[in-house]
């Protein structure tokens, strides 16, 4: 009961990301081991999530998009994975289904919260900021609420039940499970590089690939490499801005 409370608690403490500024406390890395922490396995905990952040990494809401929930997708996914002892592979097998299991559900919430816009339309037209605070703040507390009995429930009537069906896969397809876990993490990383590659930016990919793949520099190590690397192309780029702003000064004062 303590656990299954704890856990809705990370839940809802998950979708409180956008309250706190989005300072990204909603990510598989942040939540799954919090997770690992209340059922007492932190390193299996940060494992999970940073297996799940690979795969969730590319995955955001723009414009009438609507992404897998990261949050009770990790959440549950970890949360059962534990309690299973299962690992990584059978918490992403979960993650996934669950988290588009929960954005329906968080669909039919948004649809809800909809229901409240004429008032909150008369509330700004009479200039009540008070009633629109507080349509604002029911609004909110009816997902953080809702999501976090989602988890409260599942893992207080639904460990027993997952425990059985992750005993009752067979060998073949957990092997294929372990297969897709060490796949979707490129899926991830495929579909982040898909918004934000560029020619200018291509250069650094397949230079760290060659630094990975041929040189054998840990992950650590290129990451640390191209944190020096973007740090020696800011200085360059306002060393040049700022020589380009001295030369039009001398341009127009020798104009004058």
């Amino acid at each position: 009961m303590l656990e299954a409370f704890l856990i809705g608690l990370i839940n809802i403490f998950g979708y409180c990301d956008y309250f706190f500024g989005g300072i990204m406390i909603n990510r598989p890395i942040v939540l799954a081991p919090l997770v690992g922490l209340v059922l007492g396995d932190l390193q299996t905990g940060i494992m999970i999530g940073a297996t799940l952040e690979l795969v969730f990494m590319g995955v955001v809401t723009i414009g009438a998009a609507t992404p897998p929930d990261t949050v009770t997708g990790s959440v549950l996914g970890t949360a059962f994975a534990i309690m299973t002892k299962s690992g990584p592979e059978i918490a992403l097998a979960l993650a996934l289904p669950i988290a588009m299991l929960s954005q329906a559900a968080k669909i039919g919430i948004n649809i809800l919260r909809a229901s409240f816009m004429p008032k909150a339309i008369a509330y700004a037209e009479a200039g009540d900021t008070k009633g629109m605070e507080r349509i604002h703040w029911i609004s909110y507390a009816i997902m953080l609420i809702t999501m976090g009995t989602i988890a409260f429930v599942s893992i207080l009537i639904g460990a027993d039940a997952m425990k059985m069906f992750v005993n009752s896969i067979p060998k073949v397809i957990l092997t294929g499970m372990k297969a897709s876990a060490g796949l979707l993490p490129a899926v991830g990383f495929a579909l982040l590089i898909k918004m934000m590659i560029s020619k200018k930016l291509a250069v650094f990919y397949f230079f760290g690939f060659v630094l990975a793949a041929y040189l054998k520099l840990p992950i650590m190590g290129v990451a640390l490499f191209g944190i020096i690397v973007s740090i020696i192309l800011v200085f360059l780029t306002d060393s040049k801005d700022k020589n380009v702003v001295e030369k039009s000064e001398e341009e127009v004062l020798f104009d004058d």
